[in-house]
């Protein structure tokens, strides 16, 4: 090996390094706009069952079915906003004029409320929680600073949706073009297998985001029942919050019992803590503990075995392993990503016997 060579294979490398780095870069200025391409294209899988049905079963156009699917999700969208703008809008305008001594003192009492049964019961936190400076650490005079900000990213938002509504319809009315981006990379002897797999990974993915907001929504009712039956106030956001906390895998559960309890005990604020605020909290969590087995044993089994055909014990490793190595965001996407690669496995490496055995059923 001359030096010629090694000089040529050290420009090589150098030139690779350098592209690698300028891609990198590019992606990463771009990573909105990519975030809108994932969501549009989320959003498209949710609504291709819908478009199907308009176009086979009542004989739609296929522009008429697009425009009529996105018609009924910005619906759904307006909807939700019609719900949360009202209660969001009121609380700011308690908010920005918020007379923080008061609310320290509402807190306080309450605090103190919680001291006084724990005592009566014969048991001593006050020390441990005044020895933490709990109470002395928040800020209340920080809440309108925070409503604020969350109001001057309302802008950004506004961009966001406009873009994920604009490229969702053309995902649903060309579904071809998102396919045929990808197949471009694709060497010609391989396009076949790759658009066989790109439309079972369509089909399998559609029915699986189909299956999320079928548990959404008995999450979703089933709450929304238990708040209602014990007068809590804002029953309909708080389930509706608390239902899409659980598309986090085993964290979103933990995270929206933890807000059912604060929330819960926030709408009796100024009751009695031993004989109102700890029983009713406490029928709402054996609600919210029953929607759980709901959803744990009978909601989820069904729809990762209809739909991504992977038994539940599977699904949970795959999740914890994408905790683990992604955080919140690789628990999120850890089913979908996993239910992909499981069909381009079957399709380009099916004559190994790991392979057939984990993509059995697909």
């Amino acid at each position: 090996m001359n030096s010629k060579t090694i000089t040529n294979g050290i420009l090589r490398a150098i030139v690779i390094l350098l592209a690698i780095a300028l891609v990198s870069y590019f992606l990463f200025k771009i990573q909105s706009v990519i975030v809108y391409i994932i969501v549009a294209a989320i959003t498209s899988l949710i609504g291709r069952p819908l478009v199907l049905f308009l176009r086979r079963k009542l004989k739609f156009n296929n522009t008429v079915a697009v425009v009529v699917t996105m018609i009924l999700f910005i619906g759904v969208f307006i909807g939700l906003v019609a719900l949360f703008i009202p209660l969001i809008a009121e609380q700011g305008q308690k908010l920005a004029l918020l007379n923080t001594t008061d609310l320290e003192e509402n807190v306080q009492n309450l605090y103190n409320q919680i001291i006084n049964y724990f005592e009566f019961n014969n048991i001593d936190v006050e020390q441990s929680i005044k020895d933490s400076g709990l109470l002395s650490k928040i800020d209340f005079a920080l809440i309108p600073d925070y409503l604020n900000k969350v109001v001057s990213g309302l802008g950004s938002f506004s961009i966001g949706l406009f873009s994920v509504l604009f490229i969702t319809f053309f995902f649903l009315k060309d579904s071809k073009l998102f396919e045929e981006g990808i197949i471009t990379f694709v060497p010609k002897d391989k396009e076949t297998r790759s658009k066989r797999s790109f439309n079972k990974i369509k089909d399998l993915l559609s029915r699986y985001f189909g299956g999320l907001l079928l548990q959404i929504l008995i999450l979703f009712i089933i709450y929304t029942v238990v708040l209602l039956i014990f007068g809590i106030d804002n029953a309909i956001v708080i389930a509706f919050l608390c239902a899409l906390l659980n598309l986090i895998p085993y964290v979103g559960p933990l995270v929206s019992a933890f807000l059912m309890i604060l929330l819960s005990m926030s709408s009796n604020l100024g009751e009695s803590f031993s004989d109102v605020i700890l029983p009713k909290t406490s029928y709402v969590m054996i609600g919210f503990a029953i929607a759980q087995v709901v959803d744990n044993f009978f909601s989820q089994p069904i729809i990762f075995s209809k739909s991504v055909k992977s038994h539940p014990l599977e699904i949970f490793l795959i999740i914890i392993i994408a905790g683990i190595l992604f955080g919140i965001v690789g628990m999120i996407i850890a089913v979908p990503t996993y239910t992909a690669i499981k069909v381009i496995l079957k399709e380009f490496l099916s004559e190994y016997k790991v392979v057939k055995k984990l993509t059995r059923g697909l």
